[in-house]
């Protein structure tokens, strides 16, 4: 099969300039700038005109649910929200029933995402104080990385031991990716707002109760053992402004630093003062806190100090997100809206097309040494996304792709849409249509690279 795009505006390493790409089978056969596409009897050609044609955009935070809580989401329906949001490939996180932390559990999951994924996927291997032994049997070709609860978050995945901590940076094989949080701090704060305001305290306090300091306090110990033994670290979902003063800064064109940070949508979007008007649908850990903190992140997206945008793409049902700090479930689903949202900063001024492209494409790929995605170039998998700015529209909950059926972004105004997906060459995503036999390929690490 071969594919023409032609006449894009072609986001990809860097630069933005006019072009077409071409696509052989599952693979990118050439990026030409005009006048240099070869003239050959194409099995499809699309009018890209007016469009931006960018490389799959890779989240590599998300929790699909399955297996075990398959009634808020589950790997078919969360990836085809991907695939509708231009999200090519996914890397899910361990806090499933059962946890990802035995070799069994993770070999189960790639089999269910083998059968059902649309998109292209990988799971990480979650550490518990007492399964480091396991990590020399991890195929590094297969798993992203280890990923760390360094404080209290869904999954009861607490890694508190002191020996254990110093164990798992000093013997991580693979990228560490820390959930930090202080978890004394936490329930200090918690003891202190259910005596104020009893057992359910009003979700505006989310914030104060998961507190910066919880954040900077765990953020700061993360930093200092990857210093200390060498290893790897990326802190997953920097919520705030302190946090970015501990990471070391990505300079383009040089190799991923020891210490990355991660920004996700809601971070980017979200403060508190949501809390009084979308209430427990923004509610989610570490919390969304103040717009000095959400102003840092942003301005953060250009200067280095974070290195890749993702979502956390956390669904509940609906009836899950009602009540307080304590009984409204933490986390939104965000995968389908990602890249739209996204564009949206690039229209308000945050940061520009490559600099998006960098963040949600290149820099996953090069951080976790993904085998030819994240870039448009010759013989790459063609996971490649065409997106148009047009009209306003209103986003409603009837848009929505994920089993949850809801999002806190609906009454958004966006002016981007995903026009086409291709996943390994498939069209899964034409417009309005989508390709329900699609399925993507499972994702390889750390293989040697054109």
């Amino acid at each position: 099969m071969l594919t023409l795009l032609h006449d894009a505006d072609i986001v990809n390493e860097g630069r933005m300039f006019k072009g077409d790409l071409v696509i052989l089978d599952d693979c990118i056969e050439g990026i030409y700038e005009h006048g240099d596409t070869p003239r050959l009897n194409y099995d499809a050609s699309i009018d890209a005109s007016g469009c931006v044609v960018m490389p799959g955009v890779i989240d590599t935070h998300v929790h699909f649910r399955e297996p075990g809580l398959t009634h808020k989401a589950d790997i078919e329906s969360e990836s085809r929200a991907a695939a509708w949001g231009g999200v090519t490939t996914f890397f899910d996180m361990p806090n499933t029933v059962p946890q990802t932390t035995s070799l069994e559990a993770l070999a189960d999951k790639f089999d269910r995402a083998r059968r059902t994924s649309h998109v292209n996927y990988s799971f990480f291997f979650g550490a518990t104080n007492d399964n480091i032994d396991l990590f020399p049997l991890l195929d590094k070709h297969k798993v992203p990385g280890i990923k760390l609860f360094m404080g209290s978050s869904t999954g009861n995945m607490l890694v508190d031991k002191v020996e254990a901590l110093q164990r798992i940076f000093r013997e991580a094989p693979l990228p560490i990716v820390a959930h930090c949080e202080d978890t004394e701090e936490i329930n200090r704060r918690m003891r202190e707002a259910v005596e104020a305001y009893g057992d359910d305290p009003p979700v505006a306090l989310h914030p104060k109760i998961r507190s910066a300091e919880a954040c900077i306090m765990s953020t700061t110990l993360a930093t200092k053992l990857a210093r200390a033994c060498g290893a790897r670290l990326h802190v997953a979902h920097v919520s705030t402004r302190d946090e970015l003063q501990l990471l070391d800064r990505w300079s383009e064109g040089e190799p991923p630093p020891l210490i990355t940070g991660e920004a996700v949508v809601p971070h980017l979007v979200f403060t508190d003062k949501d809390y009084a008007t979308r209430g427990a649908l923004v509610k989610c850990n570490p919390a969304v806190k103040t717009a000095e903190d959400r102003d840092a992140l942003r301005k953060a997206l250009t200067t280095g100090g974070i290195s890749t945008v993702a979502t956390d793409h956390a669904p509940h049902r609906r009836d899950e997100k009602e009540g307080g700090c304590r009984k409204a479930a933490s986390g939104m689903p965000m995968v389908q809206f990602s890249l739209i949202a996204m564009l949206r900063l690039v229209d308000e001024g945050c940061l520009g097309l490559p600099t998006l492209v960098s963040l949600m494409c290149h820099h996953p790929a090069t951080l976790f040494d993904i085998h030819k995605r994240g870039y448009l170039r010759k013989g790459f998998k063609a996971d490649v996304v065409v997106v148009r700015k047009g009209r306003p529209w209103t986003l409603s909950n009837a848009d929505v792709q994920s089993k949850c059926q809801w999002t806190p972004l609906a009454g958004d105004v966006f002016a981007w849409r995903v026009e086409h997906v291709f996943c390994n060459g498939h069209h899964v995503v034409c417009h309005d249509r989508f390709d329900p036999e699609s399925r993507g390929e499972e994702v390889r690490f750390r293989m040697t690279m054109p």
